[in-house]
């Protein structure tokens, strides 16, 4: 009799019990909006375009949550070099044997030719109101010399561990972002000192020049950046876990140790006609300091040049040389007769990491650099 009861009820509930309609489907992908945790974490299953989709976007390019880069601290110390420089005048330098002498003044036993000339010091005197620097090649009078009062600050980043993308310099000051490739300026835009450092989240291609985008709305053509794109992949003939690499295109220089980059900065290598021999080299002589000298003294062509105790010196090819610079800041253009400038603290940073026999990378992406070797002679600062 319960059984019954239980049947009759089950088939009367069952008589009046209607199917619900089917579900809605999904909204289509182009009109949902991604929760934000979503855009963060997997960003790959949003949508790219319709609401919602350039937030998607931008998170795939890690935009949403830009990581900074693995930066560890580097030593101030090492910005500093223990000499101090004049920069001598447009005609020859008088030269004298002592203090005295160069307090009387006259023709000085003594000169260097005129030029592109400095001289370190390491004693600086006044007498009658006449001032005096002691140099390694003699007494020179304040009036035929200009003190170098400030070194050229070092743009050098250390890593913890390799960046997850390319990152750059700005290689001039003033720079500005455009809203769009090739576009105006917008909303958005964004304005850098000279060797601000930015990271690259992606590329477009506009006529001859790449363009690269460092933040939402905010783009800069390449001609503007120093670009390295980490790449811990030893190049052909290396046999070591350590290097240096100098792209001559950038201007940059990247140094990797056991399958990591280590160090980068924005450098100045052989202008035209002075090229920085690409190939691979290895360093063959490591000099705390060195003079470096070039042309033919007295001669019209306006290319001698002479610069005293150059400091943190890598010789790796021939008289081409990684080595700190002191007369010019230009870092990002070519701008030496065939070395590799460095800014001081970052010359530091680099002696201390090479040796004699440590491999040198020196390439040009671009393949503008020219690779005869009989258009290379001994190569200069």
């Amino acid at each position: 009799m319960m059984h019954s009861a239980l049947l009759a009820l089950f088939l009367s509930i069952a008589a009046g019990f209607h199917p619900a309609a089917p579900l809605d489907p999904p909204p289509d992908t182009r009109d949902y909006v991604c929760a934000p945790r979503l855009q963060l974490r997997q960003p790959q299953l949003c949508p790219r375009y319709g609401p919602g989709g350039k937030i998607s976007e931008l998170a795939q390019l890690g935009l949403l949550a830009p990581k900074t880069l693995p930066l560890s601290e580097i030593d101030p110390l090492l910005s500093y070099i223990p000499f101090s420089y004049v920069r001598a005048g447009s005609g020859e330098t008088p030269l004298y044997t002592s203090f005295k002498d160069a307090v009387r003044g006259g023709n000085g036993a003594s000169s260097l030719s005129a030029g592109f000339v400095y001289l370190s010091y390491f004693n600086r005197q006044e007498d009658s109101g006449v001032s005096v620097y002691s140099t390694g090649n003699g007494y020179v009078r304040g009036e035929d010399v200009s003190r170098v009062s400030q070194l050229p600050p070092s743009p050098g980043l250390q890593f913890s561990r390799t960046p997850d993308r390319s990152f750059a310099w700005t290689i001039a000051g003033g720079l500005c972002t455009s809203e769009e490739p090739a576009g105006p300026l917008g909303d958005h835009t964004a304005c850098f000192t000279r060797h601000s450092v930015v990271q690259i989240y992606d590329t477009q291609r506009v006529g001859d020049w790449d363009w690269y985008m460092i933040g939402p709305n905010q783009w800069i053509e390449q001609r503007w950046l120093a670009v390295v794109e980490p790449d811990p992949t030893p190049p052909d003939g290396i046999d070591q876990d350590r290097w240096v690499s100098v792209n001559l295109y950038e201007q940059t220089v990247a140094v990797y140790d056991g399958g990591s980059l280590i160090f980068a900065t924005v450098a100045s290598t052989g202008r035209n006609g002075f090229w920085t021999q690409p190939g691979l080299f290895q360093i063959w002589a490591k000099l705390e300091r060195d003079d470096m000298t070039g042309g033919i003294p007295g001669s019209d062509d306006g290319n001698f040049y002479f610069l005293g105790d150059v400091p943190r010196v890598l010789y790796f090819d021939q008289g081409r040389a990684l080595h700190g610079t002191y007369w010019h800041g230009k870092f990002g253009t070519p701008t030496s007769r065939g070395c590799v400038n460095l800014a001081p603290g970052d010359a530091n940073w680099m002696f201390e990491f090479a040796d004699e026999g440590t491999w040198v990378h020196i390439y040009d992406p671009s393949g503008n650099t020219p690779t005869d070797p009989s258009l290379y002679g001994p190569g200069g600062a």
